[in-house]
């Protein structure tokens, strides 16, 4: 207990460390190398700082030793080198996410994730036959800057965003036998957070849209 008769963060504290200690395999260590590759793509890092890093991964001993070279680049972690808060245990069915990347997958039927649920910073929806719903307004953002990235046919999607996010829908290179439809009106205006919109959506409506404002809204 601390001092205000509170339980004191020595567990978490011990945990974390252990998890910092594991041994990481060679799978481990090739995994940082493709978040490195990520980081060099988007300028993050330029090439002599790509191949100092890449030398210290592949000679990384343990989780921790691993994530050194990651600790500056937003939103990019090896996602066991720490021990992150969760935000609580998956639901029946529920996919876990990976670091810094969440993959949805449906077939013939609905995908819906709706109320309070962790959104990393990467999103990749792959539905066929279904209807897809992504409501933003109560999840738990792990970054100002979310990227979408949408594989869906023959259903419609609908995304939700907080009521004073934006949207970007410019990478969407394909709405086949749909449309497009942003209610928000906040395509490449400055904001966040931010919601970025890629790939296609083949045989189905996209619809952006703010909550509801008010009984009649």
């Amino acid at each position: 207990m601390d001092e205000k008769g509170e339980p004191d963060g020595q567990p978490v504290a011990d945990e974390r460390q252990r998890m910092r200690n594991l041994r990481v395999s060679d799978q481990e260590r090739e995994h940082v190398v493709e978040l490195l590759q990520k980081a060099i793509g988007r300028g993050m890092i330029d090439l002599d700082e790509f191949t100092e890093r890449t030398d210290i991964a592949l000679a990384a001993r343990t989780r921790g030793e691993l994530n050194e070279v990651l600790v500056d680049l937003p939103g990019l972690v090896h996602r066991d080198a720490v021990y992150p808060a969760a935000p609580g245990p998956p639901g029946p069915g529920d996919p876990v996410p990976t670091g810094n990347r969440l993959e949805l997958k449906a077939h013939g039927s609905q995908l819906v994730r709706k109320g309070r649920w962790y959104a990393p910073p990467e999103i990749v929806v792959r539905n066929k036959y279904g209807e897809t719903r992504l409501d933003f307004t109560e999840a738990e953002l792990a970054a100002p800057v979310v990227h979408v990235e949408l594989d869906t046919k023959w259903g419609s999607v609908t995304v939700k965003i907080p009521e004073h996010a934006v949207i970007d829908t410019n990478g969407i290179t394909e709405v086949k036998w749909g449309t497009l439809d942003d209610k928000t009106n906040s395509n490449g205006r400055p904001g966040t957070p931010r919601f970025v919109l890629t790939g296609r959506v083949h045989g189905g409506s996209l619809t952006i849209k703010y909550p509801r404002r008010g009984l009649f809204a």
